[in-house]
Formats: structure tokens, sequence, C-alpha cells
């Protein structure tokens, strides 16, 4: 089983034939999304679909488990607990719940190139269309040795991103993904809650979809930059750039529907232009 291509993965990339899950035109829209989100997210990852544990995993998550592991991308239960979710049974349980949860600093073993060492696990509930939690997103993030940074170095950090988007899945995975990059990212789908958290908390960037009900994302980007002139403002729209013809203030835009690595580079030019991030 391979992938088709380099530049863009989606589950249809791959050859399901010999997993209980089958041809990906019958899974459910909340599995196509996540399994999608896993296979293009540069981070280790894996996903937990329905109670009896069928769990799929990207091409990071199977360089990192080693060849013993196997080379599908999964659609199967596996014979023993990947090491990640025997290592945290109590946040994986909390996920089943609904709850995001983090575990902190676990020492893991591997057979990959990694051999082992420690990591941060981030469980993401993945809802279906009745609301109810029908799998659970795992990132595997490796917990770097605390490094001394000179003087005259200062560690840019964390953006604080504030994200508007009124398809509540598209909301949950662009939140899910800009958290795999290390940000702290708040969802919201009305430009009016918005406004309110625009208000009560400091964000650095906007990221906000050109349609949005009550008030166009433009509208919206124009009151909080007016408030806030120090903000950067990312904007995601499904009909290029003809809405934004006529913003005044600076701006990046993603044509719907981008890939992680445009994302990240957005992210990487409105931080660079941060005061502090240069």
């Amino acid at each position: 089983m391979s992938a088709s291509g380099k530049s863009a993965i989606s589950s249809s990339s791959f050859d399901w034939s010999a997993s209980r899950l089958g041809t990906p035109d019958a899974w459910p829209p909340a599995l196509r999304l996540a399994a999608d989100l896993l296979f293009n997210t540069p981070l280790p990852m894996l996903l937990v679909w329905s109670r009896d544990m069928t769990v799929l995993f990207n091409q990071a998550y199977a360089d990192l488990a080693g060849p013993a592991y196997g080379k599908l991308p999964g659609g199967s239960v596996p014979p023993v607990m990947p090491p990640p979710l025997a290592a945290a049974p109590a946040e994986l349980g909390r996920a089943w719940q609904g709850e995001a949860a983090l575990a902190a600093d676990r020492n893991l073993g591997f057979g990959g190139a990694d051999a082992g060492g420690v990591y941060d696990l981030h469980f993401t509930p993945v809802r279906g269309a009745s609301g109810a939690v029908d799998g659970v997103l795992c990132a595997v993030a490796a917990v770097e040795p605390a490094l001394s940074m000179p003087q005259d170095s200062a560690a840019a950090g964390p953006l604080n991103i504030l994200v508007v988007e009124d398809n509540l899945d598209s909301q949950y995975l662009v939140c899910e993904m800009l958290r795999a990059f290390g940000h702290e990212a708040d969802g919201v789908g009305h430009p009016n809650d918005a406004l309110d958290r625009l208000a009560a908390n400091r964000y650095d960037v906007l990221f906000t979809d050109v349609s949005l009900p009550g008030m166009s994302g433009v509208d919206l980007a124009r009151r909080a930059v007016a408030d806030a002139p120090g903000m950067r403002v990312i904007f995601a729209s499904g009909y290029g750039d003809t809405l934004l013809r006529h913003v005044e203030f600076p701006y990046l835009s993603l044509q719907k529907p981008y890939e992680l690595d445009q994302l990240q580079q957005a992210l990487d030019q409105v931080a660079s232009a941060l005061p502090g991030r240069a």
C-alpha cells in the first residue's frame, strides 16, 4: 500500500481492500475528514475509530513505531495496544467521553529510527453526525530537552490564534492542526462570538473564513485590526481573492482547500512580522 503522490495525501490515496473499514467512499464524513488530517500531518498521529479500537496511523507514526508495526496505514484492530494508547488509558478514556486531554512527559519505547524517548500525547475526540464521539485522534509530540538560549536570542513561542469558521467540522480540524503545530487556538463559528473573544483576549492572529453568517470575514477583520493594529490576519476562502480586492490592511489568504505546508508557511510569515519574533 503506497501513497499516490507526495504533494497531498488523503484516504483515497491508499488501497483499503485489506482493511476492515472498506472503501473510503462509504466512510462517514467524520472518519474521512479525520483520516485526511491524519495523513497530511507531519506529526506522528494515530486515529482510533469506534469502540472496537480500529486504528489508523500516518507515515510519521509508522517510521517511529518501526517495521514490526506494519506498512499499512491501519484499518484493523491491533493485536497489541499501540504504546501511546497503552501509556495514557485515563486520557484516552476522557477523550472517549468528549474531552480533549493531554498526557505529558510519557516514556515510550518504539522500534523505529527513534527507539524511544519522552513524548506529549494529545488526545482529541472526533464527533460524528449525531454528535457522539466516534473516534479519537492521538498526536505524538517528542519532548525536546530544554536548551539555554543566548542572551541576544529570544524564543518566538506559540502564536495565540482565533479561528472563525462556521463549519464546525472545519473549525475543529483547523484548531487541531494549529495545536499540532504548537500554537494556541480558540475556535468560534459566528462573528459576534469572535468579537466577544477579541474584546476579552489578546490574539496574535485572526484566522477567518471570508464568508460568515451575519458579517463577512473582511468586515470582522477590519474591526479587529482597528482595535488591535498589531494583529495579523489570515483569510481562508473558497472564492479566491475576489472578495479581498479592497482590503486596506495587510493580510495573507489561503485558497480552500489548502495543504498543511501552505498553512505553516502563512503562520511563519505572520510570525516573522510580529514584534520580537523576527
